[in-house]
């Protein structure tokens, strides 16, 4: 061995045996503290004393739409725009035309089988003047009105049987029908905004073809949202006792108030809760939008005793409380939580809580509270 490396080796040796020396005699100062304290260690401690609360249950939910339609025609044809520019985002009124399709065509054979319907009238009238003289002038009255810019009148009624199998072997009834049926064909070309809202999307443009069926646009009506609210089996019976609530946004600010208009019964398997949907109201001066989350709180009185504890003396389910100078472990259940607190209970009136953390008893180590 080197000449260096020995001396080296004999330097670590020295100062790991002082530090070892320090270490023991550290230690043994510890322990001749301890024995002189008479093994006893003080803990601040505070007298449980428990009370009825009234808590804020919380949850929390999705602001929807309580009307969302997708707009789509039963008819085929080219898209044409009506009296709003589709695009998301864009509100309308009701009663507004929203979209078209390129009726031309379905109006020309509209117009042609009112024509044919005509000639069948008019071939029918000598016989009708004949065989029944008393009705000619309904009949007539009827052929009159048939005006391809207004809606088909009413077609009348025969007052015997006898006229009643005349007109129907002229086919005068069906042909009636046929054409009332393509007269409501022609009202499918257009689409008139069913309530007020807005364009949620949209996925085609003036211009395409449509088909029966294909989605155009999605639209919700404003004014008129529900919240679905995920519950608790544990606490879904006090919601539905409560029936109203409040509802906040992620700042805290109280935005609307709300009221159950009906309960999913269907019970999600993961998460052991119920959905529970909510009409919603804006306070005044303030707005909803669709897809907002809020939170929802509903007061009602704690049905087992609470206390309040400081949020240092809580850990993993537990608190400590003392009991004939040792540290009993108690598990409690969290009810609500402040920055600096917590209200639980499982705490009886009488019992000491320690109001620190402390580590586990050491042997021989009695603990004494000091009451604050």
């Amino acid at each position: 061995m080197k000449r260096s490396q020995l001396i080296l080796l004999i330097v670590f040796l020295v100062v790991t045996g002082g530090i070892s020396m320090i270490v023991a005699g550290n230690k043994q100062e510890t322990i001749k503290k301890e024995k002189e304290a008479g093994g006893k260690i003080y803990v601040p401690v505070h007298e449980v004393k428990n009370q009825l609360t009234l808590l804020s249950m919380q949850s929390y939910g999705q602001v929807t739409p309580n009307s969302e339609i997708s707009i789509s025609f039963e008819v085929q044809g080219k898209l044409e725009r009506g009296n709003v520019t589709m695009k998301p985002g864009a509100n309308f009124r009701k009663g507004q035309l929203l979209y078209k399709v390129d009726n031309r065509e379905g109006y020309a054979t509209f117009r042609s089988r009112m024509s044919s319907y005509s000639t069948l009238l008019l071939n029918a009238l000598p016989d009708i003047e004949i065989e029944y003289p008393e009705e000619r002038s309904k009949w007539v009255n009827f052929l009159n009105d048939l005006d391809q810019k207004k809606r088909l009148p009413a077609l009348p009624e025969a007052n015997t049987s006898k006229e009643r199998l005349f007109i129907t072997s002229r086919n005068i009834i069906s042909e009636y029908y046929n054409l009332h049926a393509q007269e409501l064909r022609l009202e499918k070309y257009f689409y008139v905004a069913p309530f007020s809202g807005t364009v949620l999307s949209t996925s085609a443009e003036p211009g395409s073809v449509t088909s029966p069926g294909m989605s155009i646009a999605r639209i919700a009506k404003t004014g008129n949202f529900e919240v679905k609210v995920p519950i608790s089996m544990n606490d879904l019976e006090k919601y539905r006792e409560n029936g109203e609530a409040t509802f906040t946004d992620a700042s805290g600010i109280e935005v609307a108030t709300g009221k159950i208009v009906r309960v999913s019964g269907v019970i999600n398997q993961q998460t052991q809760s119920a959905d529970v949907y909510y009409s919603i109201k804006a306070l005044k001066g303030e707005k909803i939008y669709n897809g907002m989350h809020l939170n929802v709180s509903i007061e009602t009185e704690a049905a087992k005793n609470t206390v309040t504890i400081p949020l240092t003396c809580f850990h993993n389910g537990k608190v400590m409380v003392l009991e004939n100078g040792k540290l009993i472990p108690v598990d409690v259940l969290k009810i609500s939580a402040k920055p600096d607190s917590l209200m639980v209970t499982g705490l009886n009136d009488g019992q000491m809580l320690v109001l620190e953390r402390v580590k586990k008893n050491k042997k021989g180590i009695k603990f004494i509270g000091i009451e604050r």
